[in-house]
């Protein structure tokens, strides 16, 4: 079967340690270049924002994860490409990730330290580039001031520029195709943990309209590797969340319709032209069962000459003792023939034993023993060598199959063990990607993608509805399925009302353009215009300070409202007991008075 089909294997990649950079010129005149970094929560892109050609492309990608025990000091974590294969350490992994936001800025502070590291940055304290970081939509304000206190307070940044990753993308894209700026679109977006319908109008994002469904890539490898285990009790171990990530993405596809093209996969002829075939590692097979009858003869003549190899080995060390136990009765028998009784008979009670005569029957059964072994020592080795014993055990075991009434293993059955480590992946490319338009299939109560797209155009005039839908722009790792833009497009045909026009588009690299669309914006924006937060706007403003772009989130600043007298007394009314300041106390007393 397998010579009929095509078998495909796991690459099983393994990470190389990134190298350390040198920054080149270009990076340091006239000004800093900024650093770009799309902080993903799978991966983590970073590079440089200036004009050389070593620099069009991110220098670093990595996993944004860090390999840190309990415990342990910071100097034993391993970040990114430092840990070579995930599976090993998965239970130590720790992501700085709550779905897309960043919480643990512990791991946080280790994946910058490792960036600015390998990119060569050497200066001691202190990091002398700009900065243009990647964050979720409607970041929180707290997610926000922790980042800008680490990359002021701990590395000395001069400016920050905060912005979202798929706007960063929806951005790259249209500057690329030449459209006006600011445009109107949908911007569709989708993760490891999340994916996002992010409403654009004239250049500005609606976040009022923002929404996020917590499903993507992580979810969608999660549920492939429950599928599998399922399907195949016996290979558990080897189905690990990385060959699962690795089969998502070379051999899942979006069906154009979910219930017809299960149907499709109901047929034999279909299912045998349409599975992928995928080979598990494995070492070893099963002894006896294809194996031939010259391979048998070989294996116990093997197994003969071990066997007299541990026999010969035995008997050495037995005549080394019974040499050595002989050579010590006979040192006691000779201080009994010198005439020292007592340290004779001293000896005789060490040894346990009761008389003379009896030392003397063990030394005549020892003497008998140790001559024995030598005899048949000696004989062993006037005999023939081991290897004619081998090749007459061969022989006897050739005349023993040679039997007519017995059967060789040659005329059984073959039984291939690569096959019995396959893995048939049918159904499941079709069904892990439809959790995105149906996440009920994995007990998600949630709307899927294209719901959550109608529910947002339903936020909106007929005429705002007409702009949005004529730039659908699809973004994201977890939107590089095959058949997925297909699928888009039927779907809003059947939203849309009758023969409106739409357009729907795919990044031309879903999971790299947030990089290089922030290294677009970055080198149209010098650090002295809009967008970039300096030192003087984070002491006077706070953490959660941002200025805004074409590509960033609306700053919607906290305020802290003061109570008023009529409040104080709503709360003395409520918590009599309560100790209030004494403005509080005073207020009442004028009142009652």
């Amino acid at each position: 079967m397998s010579n009929k089909h095509n078998v495909y294997t796991f690459e099983d990649y393994k990470c190389t340690p990134d190298p350390v950079f040198t920054v080149e010129r270009e990076c340091l005149e006239p000004s800093p270049a900024p650093i770009v970094v799309d902080n993903g929560s799978f991966q983590c892109r970073a590079g440089w924002a200036c004009g050389g050609s070593q620099s069009d492309q991110p220098r670093l990608v990595f996993r944004s994860a860090a390999a840190r025990s309990r415990g342990a000091a910071r100097s034993d974590a391993h970040v990114g490409n430092d840990i070579p294969n995930l599976e090993p350490l998965r239970w130590t992994l720790k992501s700085a990730f709550d779905r897309n936001s960043v919480v643990n800025f512990d791991i946080q502070e280790l994946i910058f330290d490792y960036i600015f590291m390998h990119l060569g940055i050497n200066t001691q304290g202190h990091v002398d580039h700009p900065v243009v970081v990647t964050e979720p939509p409607c970041n929180p304000l707290h997610c926000r001031q922790m980042m800008s206190e680490l990359l002021f307070e701990c590395y000395g940044v001069p400016r920050v520029a905060y912005g979202v990753d798929s706007l960063f993308s929806f951005y790259n894209n249209s500057v690329s195709d030449g459209a006006d700026l600011p445009s109107t679109g949908l911007v569709v977006s989708s993760g490891y943990h999340c994916s996002h319908v992010l409403p654009v109008i004239n250049g500005r994002l609606d976040a009022v309209n923002c929404k996020r469904v917590n499903l993507g890539g992580g979810q969608a490898a999660s549920y492939l590797q429950r599928l599998l285990q399922l399907k195949y009790p016996t290979n558990q171990t080897a189905i690990t969340l990385s060959r699962m990530e690795e089969l998502l993405h070379q051999h899942s596809y979006v069906a154009l319709d979910y219930q017809q093209e299960l149907e499709n996969w109901r047929s034999p002829i279909f299912y045998e032209k349409e599975v992928h075939r995928v080979q598990l590692p494995f070492s070893g097979r099963a002894v006896g069962v294809c194996m031939s009858a010259e391979e048998r003869n070989e294996r116990k003549a093997q197994q003969l000459r071990r066997l007299q190899e541990i026999n010969s080995r035995r008997r050495e060390e037995k005549l080394q003792e019974d040499q050595k136990r002989l050579e010590t009765l006979l040192s006691v028998q000779e201080l009994l023939e010198d005439g020292s009784l007592e340290l004779f008979h001293r000896s005789l009670v060490e040894l346990n034993m009761d008389s003379a005569e009896e030392l003397q029957s063990y030394i005549h059964k020892l003497s008998m023993s140790v001559e024995q072994h030598k005899l048949m020592k000696a004989e062993t080795a006037e005999v023939e060598p081991p290897t004619d014993d081998g090749n007459e055990m061969e022989t006897d075991l050739n005349e023993e199959n040679d039997d007519p009434g017995k059967t060789t293993s040659a005329n059984q059955p073959m039984f291939n063990m690569a096959e019995y480590h396959q893995l048939f992946v049918g159904t499941e490319r079709l069904r892990v990607p439809e959790i995105l338009f149906q996440p009920s299939l994995i007990g998600e109560e949630q709307m899927g993608l294209m719901e959550t797209l109608q529910f947002v155009l339903e936020q909106y005039t007929a005429e705002q509805q007409e702009a949005l839908v004529k730039n659908v722009f699809l973004t994201g790792g977890n939107l590089q399925y095959p058949g997925l833009k297909e699928r888009v497009q039927r779907d809003l045909l059947a939203i849309r009302p009758f023969q409106s026009h739409f357009k729907v588009s795919l990044a031309s690299r879903p999971a790299l353009d947030a990089w290089f669309g922030a290294r677009e914006w970055a080198l149209r924006n010098p650090a002295e215009e809009q967008g970039w937060i300096s030192r003087q706007d984070y002491e006077e403003n706070g953490g959660e300070y941002l200025r805004e772009h074409c590509a960033s989130n609306i700053f919607i600043p906290m305020k802290l409202n003061k109570p008023t007298p009529t409040t104080k007394h709503i709360i003395m009314g409520k918590f009599p007991d309560t100790s209030l300041p004494d403005t509080i106390s005073n207020d009442n007393d004028v009142s009652l008075s």
